[in-house]
This record gives structure tokens, C-alpha cells and sequence, in this order.
């Protein structure tokens, strides 16, 4: 760089010579020749500072000219705001992450061809959803018909569609009525009016995920990108079926990483949060990155009086452990310890006289992990592989990442006692 910074000064020290000394020498040396009945201050004034000033307005109205032709503004606008590729200002040299920080260019005409052609990549790879359900009530004598709409995703060509298990299952009900599991899937695919039958192969509530299947082959299957990576303010479309309407698409950018969010029925998840419009029948669909690839499954989003913009998805990364399982097995095997906890407060324990905060457990199942291990009802666990907890995601999140038969040290407050317990992970049931 210091060699290109050289040339531009040289050539910049070259051109100030030739518009200055050199001209004026010229000049001088032509007026000392032929105008020498005048005298020298008439001269100058004519024949150096008038073509001047005539050369200066002159560029102005030129410029000013081209300023109402598109392309010429344009190219103009560019040429003042772009920021070259190589170019470090000190500031930069001092900053290392703003390196390659361009706060000057701007380019809607890029932004637009960017969105074009994610939408023109993705959009075959997305599928609209329709479910219909059975539903008992107790206003009518025969099984009414009810249906919902969502969203999936493409994850092979032979016709596997990854979506929300909220899309395909419902555990909605009340004492006035009751919706059975789905009696009917159908899948329409991008630009093609057929109905496809779709089969459920797996589904898991905890992560909200789920895996359909059509009898296709030759689909698009979407490009998944790393979730990890995503940052936030970086360029963002939704795509799915919201509302019944196929195939929109929505952009924005993300607005935060591993935003830690809860669903109606408690499920935790942590989730990239984007402000691209997201709305019913969005779920399952895709959140994806710049380069159309997959980065999230549209899943959630608030709504309210004067709510705006803020949607939710799960990171794609967190969803391929899941949907490989539930291809493979129709559910997620999970390692399993076998107690029921509760959270500890303060409140809690100066309220029933216990002996330290952390989860109290409040029943052990049968045959269990926990029952083989020695755990008993009453014990506060206080840490589990060497961390302390004080909740059961703590402890969950900790249980998780471990396999089917791995085992998990768990220290105990028993009676003001502390313990030690080995437990071996079983397959939940």
C-alpha cells in the first residue's frame, strides 16, 4: 500500500507542477516573445486569470449539467462517495475491526439486485403448507374440519421438507373442544399448482421442529448456511406463505443473535431475531442470509399494540442434529436423567427452612436414571460437571450436550450435606 500512496502523491505532486510552474513558464516565455508593447500586469490578468475563471465556470456548468442525467449523476455520485478497496485512513489502522468498513458507498441498486437474486435462489426450495384437523366440540354432534397453513423448507430432493412441529401438530384444546391429530397434509411447491400429499415422519416439541415428505424427486434443495456466523445488521429475507400467500418475501436485517425467547407452551429456544416481516403462516419458512443461503426456520414472533418488527428464528445449525434424528428414528433421542426439579429462590429456602438454593428435586421416575444413581426427593442439586446450577435449564442445557450413556456428576445438598452422584444417562422416554 505504501507504494500505490507513493505514485498517488508523485502523481498528484506531477499534476500540481504541470497545472502551476510549468504553465505559467510556458506562458511567460510566449508573452516575453510576442506582447512585449504590454505591459505585465494587463497581460497576466487577461491571458492567465480570465481563461481561468471561463475554464472554472465552465466545469461548473458541466457538472451541474450532468447532475440531471441519471447515469452521468450517478457515476458522478460514486466517483466522490466510493471508498477504494485498498484505502486505510489512520483511524482505521488504529481499529482493526472497522477495516473493511465502508460508511460512504451506498448503492440502493445493489441492495436491490442482492434481494432479487436471494429470492430468485431460494424461493424453489420453499413450500407452502396446509394441515387439516378433526375437531370434537361440544356444539356439534359430528367432527367439524379445521385447517392451518404454515411453511417448509427443502432439505433434500427426494422430497424431505423440514418445518415447525407447531405447523403439523396441535395440542390446542379446551373444555369446549378438542383437535386431533392432523387427518390430511398437503404441500404445494414453488411455481407448480399441484397438491402434494405430504406424510409426517417426524416431529419433536421441544425445538418446535418437525419432518414432512412427498413423493418427488428432482426438488431444489435449499443451500444451508452457518448460523454461527450470522452478525447482526447483516441483510436478512424471510420467505414463505404468510396469510395464504405463497411465495412472498420479506427483507430486513438481523436484529440480535442468541436472543433467548419462550413460546406459548414454555419451550425455551435461543433464536435470531430479525425485523424482516414475519407473520401466521411464515412458520417453517426461511430466514436467509445475502447469499441465499438458509440461516434460520421462521418460528415466532410478538405481536401486541404497538409491537413492530420483531421476529424470530431458529438457528439452522441447532435444527440438523434434529431433523437427521427424526428422519432417521421419527423422534429425537435424548439423554435423559429422570427427576422433576424445581427452581429455588431465596423465598423459597428461608420459607421452608432449607439448606441452600439450587433445584429441589420434587419427584424421581421409576426405574430411572436418577433412581439407580441414589438421587432422593428432597436433595438440592447445587452442581452438575463441576458448575453450579440454581435452574433446571442449567441443567438441561448442560444434560444436552451430552450422548445417550455418557454419564454426568451431579453434587447434592442433602440434609446440609454435600454429596456426589455419578448417573449414567438413559434414552428418554
Amino acid at each position: 500500500m505504501d507504494d500505490n500512496q507513493n505514485n498517488n502523491d508523485l502523481n498528484n505532486q506531477t499534476f500540481k507542477n504541470v497545472a502551476g510552474t510549468t504553465a505559467q513558464t510556458s506562458y511567460r516565455a510566449f508573452y516575453d516573445e510576442n506582447k512585449k508593447q504590454k505591459s505585465n500586469s494587463a497581460g497576466f490578468g487577461k491571458t492567465v486569470i480570465l481563461p481561468f475563471l471561463c475554464g472554472v465556470l465552465g466545469t461548473a456548468i458541466v457538472i451541474g449539467s450532468s447532475i440531471t442525467i441519471p447515469s452521468l449523476k450517478q457515476l458522478i455520485v460514486q466517483k466522490l462517495v466510493t471508498v477504494p478497496s485498498d484505502y486505510t485512513s489512520n483511524e482505521d489502522n488504529n481499529n482493526s475491526s472497522s477495516n473493511n468498513l465502508n460508511t460512504l458507498a451506498i448503492s440502493l441498486q445493489s441492495y436491490s439486485d442482492t434481494a432479487i437474486g436471494v429470492a430468485k435462489k431460494v424461493q424453489p426450495s420453499i413450500v407452502a403448507i396446509t394441515v387439516e384437523y378433526s375437531v370434537n366440540s361440544i356444539f356439534s354432534r359430528n367432527p367439524q374440519t379445521a385447517t392451518a397453513k404454515g411453511s417448509g423448507i427443502i432439505i433434500s430432493e427426494d422430497g424431505y421438507i423440514l418445518t415447525n412441529n407447531h405447523v403439523v401438530s396441535s395440542s390446542s384444546s379446551s373444555s369446549f373442544y378438542e383437535i386431533e391429530e392432523a387427518s390430511k397434509v398437503t404441500v404445494k411447491l414453488y411455481n407448480d399448482d399441484t397438491e402434494y400429499e405430504g406424510k409426517i415422519i417426524g416431529t419433536d416439541s421441544q425445538t418446535d421442529l418437525a419432518v414432512i415428505k412427498i413423493e418427488k424427486d428432482g426438488l431444489t434443495a435449499a443451500e444451508l448456511g452457518d448460523s454461527d456466523s450470522v452478525q447482526v445488521g447483516e441483510f436478512a429475507m424471510a420467505i414463505g406463505s404468510p396469510l395464504g400467500l405463497d411465495n412472498s418475501v420479506t427483507a430486513g436485517i438481523v436484529s440480535a443473535v442468541n436472543r433467548k425467547v419462550s413460546d406459548e407452551d414454555g419451550n425455551e429456544y435461543v433464536a435470531i431475531q430479525t425485523d424482516a416481516a414475519i407473520n401466521a403462516g411464515n412458520s417453517g419458512g426461511a430466514l436467509v442470509n445475502s447469499k441465499g443461503q438458509v440461516v434460520g426456520v421462521n418460528t415466532l414472533k410478538l405481536s401486541g399494540t404497538g409491537v413492530e418488527g420483531v421476529g424470530f428464528a431458529i438457528p439452522i445449525n441447532s435444527t440438523k442434529d434434529i431433523y437427521e434424528q427424526l428422519i432417521e428414528y421419527s423422534k429425537v433421542k435424548r439423554p435423559y436423567i429422570g427427576i422433576s426439579g424445581t427452581d429455588l429462590t431465596e423465598e423459597l429456602v428461608k420459607k421452608n427452612n432449607l439448606s441452600s438454593l439450587g433445584i429441589y428435586i420434587r419427584s424421581i421416575d421409576e426405574f430411572s436414571a436418577a433412581e439407580k444413581a441414589g438421587l432422593k426427593i428432597g436433595d438440592i442439586i447445587i452442581e452438575a460437571d463441576g458448575k453450579k446450577v440454581t435452574k433446571v435449564d442449567e441443567l438441561n442445557e448442560i444434560k444436552n450436550q451430552k450422548k445417550i450413556g455418557d454419564t454426568i456428576k451431579l453434587k447434592v445438598n442433602r440434609n446440609g450435606k454435600e454429596k456426589e452422584f455419578t448417573v449414567t444417562l438413559q434414552e428418554q422416554p
